[in-house]
């Protein structure tokens, strides 16, 4: 890993301590103790603002309609950051074929032809059901992706993960968009 951070230092815009926060964020954070008794976290940035007041819990209506997924925005990673994190999905796609929902919202992050479109989930704002994080399903794909090594030897990260996750392994109504949360 050593080497493979050295070898990298230079293309990659974040390195060192950033690949381990965005392991612990994609595969570990809601293992973590203070977690244990949760239902929900609400993952901010220290120094965060909100520019509107918030009139309603968002845990309430996560848990009123059955969402797992919540954020407020999307925007699409750099090329070279993601590397092999698709080809790494597919091949785990491909062994556990019984694991996805029959209507799942792959769709959002795989184009017609079946490339990934790089569209994710800022993950610096999400709210999320932690049943979700601590499935089965997740569960694997995680152990896949923290086998392959693609946190260290490329840049993947916690958004991209979360967000093919979400939209592999949930369907759309599951997903929700915190449209009025600035």
């Amino acid at each position: 890993v050593k080497a493979a951070l050295e070898r990298n230092k230079d293309r990659y815009l974040y390195g060192g301590s950033y690949r381990l926060m965005c392991r612990y964020r994609s595969g570990l954070i809601h293992k973590h103790p203070l977690l244990a008794n949760l239902d929900y976290y609400w993952r901010t940035e220290p120094g965060a603002k909100y520019y509107c007041n918030i009139l309603y819990d968002p845990f309430r209506v996560m848990r009123d309609k059955n969402i797992a997924y919540g954020f407020t925005i999307t925007s699409t990673e750099k090329n070279k950051a993601v590397g092999t994190l698709w080809t790494t999905t597919r091949q785990w796609m491909l062994e556990n074929p019984e694991i996805f929902p029959e209507k799942s919202f792959i769709q959002w992050a795989v184009d017609k032809s079946g490339e990934y479109t790089r569209c994710h989930f800022w993950s610096n704002f999400e709210i999320v059901d932690l049943a979700f994080y601590r499935s089965a399903a997740y569960e694997s794909y995680f152990q896949h992706l923290d086998r392959a090594g693609g946190f260290f030897y490329e840049q993947w990260g916690d958004a991209p993960v979360h967000s093919i996750a979400a939209s592999m392994l949930l369907r759309k109504e599951q997903i929700h968009w915190f449209e009025d949360i600035g």
